[in-house]
């Protein structure tokens, strides 16, 4: 039961993920979560790091689009510098927003990866659709008041999937 909230990958951030590998698995379309994904959920904009990280994926082929829960102003004023598809107060986990997503990308579920910091929004609505799933630790420990909640059954989540992935 608890399979449905793993991830297929887990890696420290965006900068540690495999993208040759993705790439060689036929992952062609890449959805970000902003929020404590790319950035803390307080901070506007990405760094020139993360420009430059993005310019390189899609120079690796990649089509990228952020898909975020957040609001419209907050999505747009985040893109500003990124310039990729965007998709706001997304919903996730419903699969709606996925969808979107991969039809702004022309991907599929098979061809497209979730890249996020949280077990219950990323992590199930990309492993609902199908989607290769892609959990990095938070960038910063500050959350929102509604993602502190979550932190700790994610916590125990994380646990059993770390004892299961070293068994393997």
């Amino acid at each position: 039961m608890l399979k449905r909230f793993f991830p297929d990958l887990y890696v420290d951030s965006i900068y540690h993920i495999p993208y040759e590998t993705l790439k060689k698995n036929q992952i062609k379309g890449l959805v970000f979560d902003i929020d404590n994904t790319l950035v803390p959920f307080d901070v506007a904009t990405g760094d020139q790091r993360l420009v430059t990280h993005f310019k390189e994926l899609t120079r690796l082929g990649f089509q990228i689009c952020l898909v975020s829960n957040n609001s419209e102003e907050r999505v747009t004023i985040f893109n500003q510098d990124l310039q990729v598809e965007a998709i706001h107060k997304a919903q996730k986990p419903l699969r709606r927003s996925f969808k979107k997503a991969m039809k702004l990308l022309k991907t599929n579920p098979k061809t497209t990866a979730i890249i996020g910091d949280q077990v219950f929004t990323d992590v199930w609505g990309g492993n609902r659709i199908g989607m290769t799933t892609v959990l990095v630790r938070p960038v910063v420990d500050r959350d929102e008041w509604i993602t502190k909640i979550k932190r700790g059954l994610e916590k125990k989540i994380l646990k059993v999937y770390l004892k299961n992935s070293n068994n393997q």
